[in-house]
């Protein structure tokens, strides 16, 4: 049975999550809520926002960003190149960092990991640099240890992110054409060895046609391996998934 220590995590549609402490502090990772079709209504604003983390540039990752950031004033989390993107848009508490690191933000210590993917951010008509995209390991109050890949194709060396870090849950993309789909989010789950998964970035446009179902298809002779499949809206927390309006 999976013992989340207390901390809830609420998809939020894609790969937005928001994750309270049991404190009730609030963790947003990828804030792309408003535009977002997957996000429920009653989910798009937030009464606080205490850490965001962006994992990249891409306007279904960081879309709210500069919103919520001057709205809450987080301590946002972030690659370089990304953080000066943002203070360029008068985001205040900035906590740039490049993969290797970790930093301790509030109550959770955040450590920067490789992600397969690219990094552009949309600036009016142009794209400019954002480094490169990256995911995140993340120790919450009482010790548990989640793993957001961001986007990313599957890659040898989440078998050194499974070994140093030893996430016992995994949110992985698996909707395919613009990450990993599900015959390599299978691969991903076994050089993780975490046990627990919540799939995400799939389903929100018709180009993501990985899903959940093919995941455990593929998955299936993986001992061990609980693959939560949240719909937008549902919380996962010590012992079961449930809705949550929170």
């Amino acid at each position: 049975m999976l013992d989340t220590k207390g901390n809830k995590f609420t998809w939020l549609g894609h790969a937005a999550f928001k994750i309270t402490t049991p404190s009730g502090k609030v963790v947003l990772v990828d804030p792309w809520v408003q535009g977002n079709p997957a996000c429920p209504e009653n989910m798009k604003s937030f009464d606080r926002v205490d850490v965001m983390l962006i994992t990249h540039g891409h306007f279904d990752h960081i879309g709210d960003a500069v919103e919520i950031a001057k709205k809450h004033k987080p301590q946002v989390v972030g690659i370089f190149e990304t953080c000066a993107w943002l203070e360029s848009k008068g985001v205040t508490n900035i906590s740039p960092m490049n993969k290797g690191g970790t930093q301790k933000v509030g109550e959770i210590d955040v450590t920067m990991v490789n992600a397969v993917h690219s990094c552009g951010i949309k600036d009016g008509d142009k794209i400019i640099y954002g480094g490169e995209a990256c995911g995140y390991t993340i120790r919450l109050p009482g010790g548990f240890i989640a793993y957001h890949a961001g986007d990313t194709a599957v890659f040898g060396d989440m078998k050194i992110i499974g070994e140093l870090y030893a996430p016992e849950l995994a949110m992985l993309p698996i909707g395919d054409h613009f990450t990993m789909g599900p015959r390599e989010g299978a691969l991903a789950i076994r050089l993780l060895g975490a046990r627990h998964i919540v799939p995400m970035h799939f389903g929100t446009f018709p180009l993501l046609t990985g899903n959940p179902e093919k995941l455990k298809e593929a998955a299936k002779e993986i001992a061990g391996v609980e693959i939560h499949a949240l719909k937008p809206g549902e919380s996962l927390s010590t012992g079961h998934a449930a809705k949550s309006g929170a």
